[in-house]
């Protein structure tokens, strides 16, 4: 007995892991109490935005010491009685008190701490409606904190609860680096849990080895500009931040970082406002990451001074955008799919000069083999941007939310695309997919980083000489063009005559007298039947030569290009692959079938 009191008094404290875990897991479990509450994507958000009013309390008390200290003055981002220290477990605030002022417009105040319980309360704005007031703050901070409470609401319907969860909060300390390195780890697994729960809506997260592989092979450098404009929950942006962290050895350099190189934008209220907290847990201090669309724009509009030097994305795909967003785009280029335009707008942000911007962007396959507005978006890409390599991903990579094949665009503004580099990464010995049980670890990109500085073809990579096969399919496709305008002129030349011919006939009807026709009235209507039918025949030329035209020259755009050294597994082709598939071997099927027969005939004879 003695013996096991020793080692319980001997057990290790907690580590700071196990603290933090413990306290996160305790505040999830009472918010699973409460029935306003409907699973992690409502648990979540609540113990994101807790959290941050916590840790901006934290570093603005840090603030304030540290401005006393050098008797300068401080002004709070967040004026009492809204400072997580004057409302959080104030004894004023219990029950359905404490949930009045969280949300509503007129609620009685907390009372100063130490105040008189006799002193009689104010009335005011409660706590989200007084910081969403802050979106159209001058002061950068304050719009920061109005940004991710325009979409917050609280849905908890027990006050006892939420005071319990607001002493499991409390005992984070935000002020400590090692809390927050920790919280910051622990907030990534939340992420994934949510996405997890969140099913057909989980759109907003990147798996972390595909990420960490992305910035990798693009490998930002301090003193360069980073976006994503589908931020999500800032898988991107952390891992940027993270990366560039490791360059910054000044204070000038952790000035750059912290100030100009970190940003995003995000059109969902509850992806911005977990990518915000993400963000501030892994040590960006004011994250710039817009909320909004960043499709709404005026693509033409664009500047230099919108350009920024990498862009890291996942863009959403299979979305469509409404008709007004579609119109800020080359009328030629106007789409509904959401990962087309927000191609358009990666092209139109990467930096000219002094250094071209670069990009690595995840696109489904069908952007690759798609025509149309997606063959014209590939020639601007093909021949005004350098694509110099696409990364084909494994099935199952963002299993099991999708089962569209997946790629990786990695181009920039240097030149126009001499070759293509592809790489294909295949899943482990054995197995045929990734799945959400077993996701990809970063080790599957370990071969391909190592291949990236120094390329040669192998069995998982190969090499399309773009440009030349570009020149060979606009020589092949020259003569019908030309072919085409050559009719195109002929058919406009005819109706000129014709129109001619008409305005003549109409004179010769106005000074003949009924009721016989003049010969030269019929002569000329037959005149214009015959020059009709020539028009009818020269513009179908030129459709049948700008099309044959058209099928020499835009096949070259299709980016879909099969690794030459790989077995094609049938069983895992997408469906409309596969039916091609199945038709063209029909075809030789019944081609060699026919010479079968016409030989046969020919024996006969």
């Amino acid at each position: 007995m003695a013996r096991a009191k020793k080692a319980a008094s001997d057990a290790a404290p907690p580590t700071t892991a196990q603290r933090l875990g413990s306290l996160l897991k305790s505040a999830r479990d009472t918010m699973r109490k409460d029935k306003g509450l409907n699973g992690d994507l409502d648990r979540l958000p609540l113990l994101t935005w807790l959290m941050f009013l916590k840790f901006l309390d934290d570093h603005e008390t840090a603030a304030e010491t540290a401005a006393a200290l050098s008797r300068q003055k401080y002004r709070p981002t967040i004026d009492p009685p809204y400072r997580w220290r004057d409302w959080a477990l104030n004894d004023d605030l219990t029950g359905k008190n404490l949930l009045k002022f969280i949300s509503l417009e007129d609620t009685p105040l907390p009372r100063a701490k130490g105040a008189s319980p006799t002193s009689p309360p104010t009335t005011g704005l409660g706590l989200i409606p007084y910081l969403r007031g802050f979106v159209s703050s001058a002061d950068p901070k304050r719009r920061v904190v109005g940004e991710v409470f325009t979409g917050v609401t609280n849905r908890m319907e027990e006050g006892a609860l939420f005071w319990d969860i607001l002493k499991q909060i409390n005992g984070i300390h935000f002020d400590s680096t090692d809390e927050i390195h920790t919280l910051g780890h622990l907030y990534e697994s939340m992420l994934k849990e949510m996405r997890d729960a969140a099913g057909d809506s989980g759109e907003f997260y990147t798996p972390r080895a595909v990420v960490r592989f992305m910035v990798q092979a693009t490998n930002p450098r301090l003193g360069e500009t980073v976006l994503d404009p589908a931020a999500g929950t800032g898988g991107f942006l952390v891992e940027s931040f993270g990366h560039l962290a490791g360059q910054a050895k000044k204070a000038q350099d952790r000035e750059t970082l912290q100030t100009r190189s970190i940003f995003g934008q995000e059109a969902k209220p509850l992806p911005h406002m977990l990518c915000m907290m993400n963000l501030l847990l892994h040590g960006l201090e004011a994250p710039s990451v817009t909320k909004g669309n960043s499709l709404a724009v005026t693509l033409t509009e664009l500047g230099e001074s919108d350009r920024v030097d990498v862009i890291l994305t996942n863009p959403p795909f299979g979305g469509e955008e409404e008709k007004g967003i579609q119109n800020g785009f080359p009328a030629d280029k106007q789409t509904s799919e959401t990962a087309l335009l927000f191609l358009q707008l990666i092209m139109r942000k990467l930096r000219k000069t002094p250094k071209p911007g670069r990009a690595a962007v995840v696109v489904p396959n069908g952007i690759l083999f798609g025509d149309g507005v997606s063959g014209r978006i590939k020639q601007e890409l093909l021949t005004q941007f350098n694509l110099h390599t696409v990364v084909r991903l494994p099935n199952g990579v963002f299993a099991p939310y999708t089962s569209i094949p997946t790629n990786i665009l990695f181009f920039d503004r240097s030149a126009p695309t001499a070759d293509v580099w592809y790489y294909e990464v295949a899943p482990p010995e054995g197995r045929k997919q990734y799945t959400k049980t077993a996701p990809i670890p970063f080790e599957a990109f370990a071969d391909c980083l190592a291949w990236w500085p120094k390329r040669i073809e192998n069995e998982r990579a190969w090499k399309v000489p773009f440009a030349a096969e570009h020149e060979d399919a606009r020589r092949r496709a020259t003569p019908h063009w030309n072919a085409a305008t050559v009719a195109d002129a002929r058919a406009k030349g005819l109706r000129d005559e014709i129109v001619k011919l008409e305005g003549e006939i109409d004179t010769l009807e106005a000074e003949a007298r009924p009721p016989k026709p003049s010969a030269r009235i019929t002569a000329a209507k037959e005149q214009v039947l015959h020059l009709a039918g020539e028009e009818r025949t020269a513009r179908e030329t030129a459709r049948t030569e700008r099309a044959a035209g058209d099928a020499q020259y835009w096949p070259v755009f299709n980016i879909d290009r099969k690794n030459p050294s790989a077995r094609v597994d049938a069983e895992h082709l997408p469906p409309e692959h596969l039916v091609e598939s199945i038709l063209a071997k029909e075809a030789k099927i019944a081609a060699i079938v026919g010479e079968i027969k016409a030989l046969l005939a020919g024996g006969g004879a």
